[in-house]
């Protein structure tokens, strides 16, 4: 390419202003076209792929940081041709540098994500017993967000040491590098923290994605693990954020901690007159005729009796969170309107005995 440029611009035909234009803006052109001829290669890929395909992964993330680092890159390689002053060139030459820099870091961050997406759809959630995805996908995003979370750092010390008077900086850090390690121990000690945690809680695994919880007495599942927070989606889509070191300084309850599966009980309150048998038997009818149910737990029993009414408890299983709870409102709703069509006098009633007071005798 440059032997072209030196026949076209041989012995000053053209003012060096339109040279110096046509190198900057040559590559500049010749980086997008190659990024459009990379994006279409990689749609035309995605076309034959199912609903999730891994270049149409890469398109979403990496076609604007890949739009703007190739034609810096192109045009970094064309910078020594270019005639400019000493001044002008070292100036250009260290923005070009860390323009390339801050985009390669871009471009490594999202590369990231792809990668990330693609583990992610392999290990999918809505499988039955899926403790093992749910295992590899909380290591996945802790180690995911540890990664991106190192390439900035980097970035941004090889960007600030470009700079000659951050260098002497650095060094006379160095020279006192035992205070300011102190000093810099104390400030990060709770970025430290959050950063242990998050890595011991992606290895031991006291809690994962999707997981069913209760804490701070809210039911909720597992929806995101960061460094710094854990996002607990209630039920009524509500979300309860909590600090990640949370999990490994109190007490909580983990449903799923050993699998999927999910045992729930249903109370209902009935009169000492209802037929026991008869509403197990209805329990079961209930359970055969939904599919939510897994076929393992069916049990129905008297686990308390009151003053006023008996405590009927249900005790039926699941594959996961969800299904428990479809299961559960349609077993309650199920056996009240049972109760309510074939033994009326079985709901819960406050009777009143009135006795005949003898006034005769008066």
């Amino acid at each position: 390419m440059f032997k072209l440029y030196e026949e076209i611009f041989k012995e000053g035909r053209y003012p060096v202003l339109v040279q110096n234009l046509a190198l900057f803006v040559v590559p500049l052109i010749a980086g997008i076209l190659l990024r459009y001829l990379l994006s279409w290669l990689a749609k035309r890929r995605a076309k034959k792929t199912a609903a999730y395909s891994f270049f149409r992964s890469m398109i979403t993330y990496l076609a604007r940081p890949v739009t703007i680092w190739l034609p810096l890159l192109f045009i970094k390689i064309s910078l020594p041709e270019m005639v400019l002053s000493p001044k002008w060139m070292t100036s250009l030459d260290k923005t070009l540098d860390i323009a390339l820099t801050v985009t390669f870091a871009w471009v490594l961050i999202n590369i990231v994500n792809v990668g990330g997406t693609y583990l992610f759809n392999r290990y999918d959630l809505s499988k039955k017993d899926n403790i093992r995805e749910r295992k590899v996908r909380t290591q996945l995003l802790v180690i995911q967000r540890i990664v991106s979370g190192a390439i900035i750092f980097i970035t941004i010390a090889f960007v600030l040491l470009s700079f000659d008077g951050v260098k002497k900086i650095g060094a006379g850090l160095l020279t006192g590098v035992g205070i300011g390690g102190i000093i810099v121990g104390f400030a990060a000690q709770r970025s430290l923290g959050n950063l242990f945690a998050g890595l011991h809680i992606a290895f031991t695994q006291p809690i994962r994605i999707d997981d069913v919880l209760i804490v701070e007495g809210q039911y909720g599942n597992v929806e995101e693990i960061t460094l710094s927070y854990v996002v607990l989606r209630i039920w009524d889509s509500r979300r309860l954020i909590l600090p990640i070191t949370y999990f490994l300084e109190k007490p909580f309850e983990n449903w799923t901690r050993t699998g999927s599966e999910l045992l729930t009980t249903v109370f209902i309150f009935m009169d000492y007159t209802v037929p026991v048998t008869a509403v197990r038997d209805e329990l079961t009818r209930l359970l055969n005729a939904n599919q939510t149910w897994n076929k393992k737990v069916n049990t129905l029993v008297v686990s308390d009796a009151r003053e006023h009414a008996i405590q009927l408890r249900a005790l039926i299983s699941a594959d996961n969170s969800g299904n428990a709870a479809e299961l559960q409102f349609y077993v309650r709703e199920g056996l009240i309107s049972f109760v309510q069509k074939n033994y009326p006098d079985a709901l819960p009633k406050t009777r009143v005995v009135m006795e005949k007071v003898d006034t005769s005798s008066g």
